[in-house]
């Protein structure tokens, strides 16, 4: 049998929560900014207003983009927080009971009524307050809310997203520069889908056609938008 001592299995599912904000703070940032730029872009004869609205919009969404990130999953960290507090008390006041709803949810997972008692009862003396968390409240390490890191990854995905097409504002032609911005918004998606996709471990070929997808579909969308409000891009 092949020694597998040194071994260590990789799993994805530790960096969802962070690639989760990441990807949506870069993917907002990237389509945001764009966005904004190509309506103004196509508004204006003169660089300056595109470039300072530009900043302007990138400042704006980082800092929404943060704080709107820590606000959520500070949400979810407080009602995870009274549950813990709610199943310690539980703990403390009717630890049979308790038991029992243990070795009743380890029985419905295939165990049979002796074998789940005595998981529940070796588990509760090891860690009665870890077993309920991840067993009957599904609270574990890895998918605790971290609103921190959720907010640092989300602000600063969304500032490095929202960069790219500052710098096409910055270093293309001022003319046709909304079909300039069009181009890059879709080539820096790509890149974005294909790198979420590999740090991952998922499908890179289906992460870049969604996102390419929805990016394109939104910018076709401001433009629409611009068209009705009598903005010409062209």
């Amino acid at each position: 049998m092949e020694h597998t001592d040194n071994y260590l299995e990789l799993h994805y599912i530790q960096r969802s929560n962070w690639l989760r904000a990441a990807v949506l703070g870069a993917n907002d940032g990237i389509l945001s900014t764009a966005s904004l730029a190509i309506g103004i872009a196509a508004a204006s004869n003169l660089r300056e207003p595109v470039v300072l609205a530009t900043i302007a919009g990138l400042v704006a969404g980082a800092l929404s983009m943060a704080a709107g990130e820590y606000v959520s999953v500070s949400s979810q960290t407080d009602v995870e927080k009274a549950d813990i507090v709610r199943e310690m008390r539980e703990l403390r006041d009717m630890p049979e009971l308790e038991l029992q709803r243990l070795a009743e949810i380890y029985e419905k997972r295939g165990l049979n009524k002796e074998t789940a008692l005595t998981v529940a009862k070796e588990l509760s003396e090891h860690d009665a307050l870890g077993a309920h968390m991840r067993d009957e409240l599904g609270i574990n390490e890895i998918s605790q809310a971290k609103p921190i890191q959720a907010a640092f990854a989300s602000g600063l995905a969304f500032t490095v997203g929202g960069v790219m097409p500052l710098l096409v504002t910055l270093l293309m032609p001022l003319k046709n520069m909304e079909y300039s911005l069009y181009i890059f918004a879709i080539i820096f998606l790509v890149i974005l889908g294909s790198l979420a996709a590999k740090t991952g471990g998922s499908s890179i070929k289906r992460a870049v056609i969604r996102i390419t997808f929805w990016g394109t579909a939104a910018m076709g969308l401001t433009a629409l938008a611009g068209y009705i409000f009598g903005v010409s891009i062209g």
